[in-house]
């Protein structure tokens, strides 16, 4: 599995502020998630786990450490670098769906290939291609408002596999949807790690989503606990 590995964060710790001001919010930790896999990160509001999960998806810039995305270290890579980096290897869904209302499902599915510079032609065919994967095909040409929230999640989902990147890193992603709905979310994402071999990483409260994971981890206060 090991060999398999497309994200690692090796020794990544992170600091808020110096001196007396200094805060840790996670101690240095090492973690790693393979194409095919459903890691499950846990803990307490406060605990350091969406700390881990931002310096992971390379938004955050850890204290100590590096994250390896790839096979490619960010470490010494430049804010241009890390941005085309991130937006080719890593796929967002988050609790709030953050669909643009003025767009309808396969506009926002193709943002990221708007920002990447992707022809109009290719966007339209890539954003169809995503909604199908997730089932919204039919609903292209809805807005945000004219659906509910788990197709408004499926469109968001969409949204992070449209680039193909091999790893989706998915904040509270059933948080706001309903017992049936956040299943039907949580069995699409596993679905795509071990249909489409991508590595899934989900940091949640939500006890529903051990059942479909390969490996749950602890954050607490800071610290990694298997």
């Amino acid at each position: 599995m090991a060999g398999r590995a497309v994200l690692q964060g090796i020794g990544v710790g992170k600091v808020f502020g110096t001196g007396a001001l200094a805060v840790r919010a996670l101690h240095p930790t090492d973690i790693d998630v393979s194409r095919g896999q459903v890691l499950v990160i846990r803990g307490p509001s406060g605990s350091g786990k969406t700390t881990l999960l931002s310096i992971l998806g390379l938004v955050l810039t850890p204290t100590e450490g590096e994250v390896v995305v790839g096979g490619r270290s960010a470490r010494r890579m430049t804010a241009d670098e890390l941005a085309g980096l991130r937006r080719e290897q890593v796929g967002f869904v988050f609790q709030q769906f953050n669909l643009l209302p003025s767009l309808d499902a396969q506009e926002n599915a193709a943002v990221p290939l708007l920002l990447a510079g992707v022809s109009r032609a290719e966007r339209t065919d890539r954003a169809l291609h995503a909604l199908e994967l997730v089932g919204m095909r039919d609903k292209r040409h809805a807005h945000p408002r004219q659906l509910s929230g788990g197709q408004q999640q499926r469109v968001a989902v969409a949204r992070a596999l449209v680039t193909g990147a091999p790893i989706l890193l998915c904040d509270e992603p059933t948080a706001s949807l309903d017992g049936a709905t956040g299943h039907a979310i949580l069995a699409l994402l596993r679905g795509f790690a071990k249909d489409h071999d991508r590595a899934v990483v989900i940091v949640t409260h939500d006890e529903r989503v051990l059942s479909f994971a390969d490996r749950v981890v602890h954050v607490v206060d800071g610290a990694l606990r298997a």
